[in-house]
């Protein structure tokens, strides 16, 4: 089968592995039907992942069909339809039965697919721990609105609900990129009073504005003014930091009223300082960490229901086997890109942009 795989630094390349065997009775055998890029793949080409092993597949937003479980699977049966969890865990150690599933204890816990073991930028994966890691996806949905649960989307969904947010709040979310709309639409569950959106790009800004014209949008270097001037008490009730920049990490607890929750929900690729002297007074109460992706089936039923639509955030698509000009273009941000899906190989009709 082809599979995208992880070289060594700095190299990613297509190449022909073995198709995926059951290793134990809990895995499952997923024909992967549609997969996207995510800057975390790219974190791993450029050296940022030092748990990533070489000679690994990678990629870790999919959905596909179930081909074939294992003997102690109970929830999944062949020929469904189903997401992939960014996120291995068993379902029985004390941080799952808590909720924190990224911090599952097993050998292969939190984010293995696509960094430890191999992921689903391939034809075929193998899912271990399958009836914690896959959702069904509802009839109604289409793989395309369904792609981003296991992941990007999870990722807003539990930063929303760690965040403590209430009608009344202002909340501002730095940064309009992928993960950045998905935490927007899940905020927008919350109905808070006012929803401020950070952005540069005047890419990223016209689809905000386009497609949920109630949220107001500034860049950053007015956005310290503009969150005081729009806010009640002294700045932000709720900040969610989904850039990932130096600039954007000060920004966010800048931003923030005294006594606000600053919830970080971007993955940086050195140390952040907090300079406590310029914060003393502030009284902030700062929620970092990984997504804990235990809300997928919440997720499809408020997709099923039309209550989030992440489609507008594919504006490419390709084949498997035209992978490789998939991520010249992501990571070169090229063409007004937002994310790309990648279907499987040989199905030309997916090899232009929307």
């Amino acid at each position: 089968m082809l599979a995208y795989t992880y070289i060594e630094h700095g190299k990613f390349e297509l190449i022909e592995k073995p198709k995926p065997r059951l290793k134990d009775p809990r895995d499952v055998i997923v024909r992967v039907t549609l997969g996207s890029i995510c800057t975390s793949d790219l974190y791993i080409k450029h050296g940022s992942v030092p748990r990533a092993l070489p000679e690994t597949t990678v990629g870790h937003e999919m959905v596909g069909i179930v081909e074939q479980v294992g003997a102690d699977v109970t929830s999944i049966r062949p020929g469904d339809r189903v997401t992939v969890n960014v996120e291995t865990f068993c379902g029985e150690c004390f941080f799952c039965r808590h909720g924190y599933v990224n911090n599952c204890t097993d050998a292969n816990g939190g984010w293995a697919l696509g960094c430890r073991i191999d992921g689903g930028q391939a034809e075929y994966v193998r899912v271990p721990y399958a009836d914690q890691g896959l959702n069904r996806i509802p009839d109604a949905v289409s793989d395309e609105q369904a792609l981003f649960v296991g992941d990007v989307l999870a990722t807003g969904f539990w930063a929303a609900r760690i965040s403590e947010i209430t009608e009344k709040d202002t909340v501002l979310i730095i940064g309009a990129g992928p993960t950045g709309i998905c935490t927007l639409l899940c905020v927008m569950l919350k109905h808070p009073r006012r929803i401020i959106v950070c952005e540069k790009s005047p890419e990223r800004i016209r689809l905000v504005r386009e497609h949920y014209p109630d949220v107001q949008v500034v860049e950053p270097k007015d956005c310290r003014e503009f969150v005081l001037r729009s806010s009640d008490h002294g700045g932000a009730d709720v900040v969610l930091e989904v850039a990932g920049t130096d600039d954007t990490f000060r920004l966010a607890w800048e931003c923030a009223r005294p006594n606000a929750i600053v919830t970080v929900v971007a993955l940086y690729d050195r140390p952040q300082v907090l300079p406590l002297p310029d914060m003393y007074g502030k009284n902030l109460t700062f929620k970092t960490g990984g997504v804990d992706g235990c809300d997928c089936a919440e997720i499809l039923r408020l997709i099923e229901e039309g209550k989030i639509d992440t489609t507008p955030l594919i504006t490419h698509r390709f084949p498997l086997n035209e992978i490789e000009e998939a991520y010249r273009i992501f990571e070169n941000k090229l063409d007004g890109v937002m994310k790309v899906a990648v279907s499987e190989r040989e199905k030309k009709e997916f090899g232009t942009k929307k």
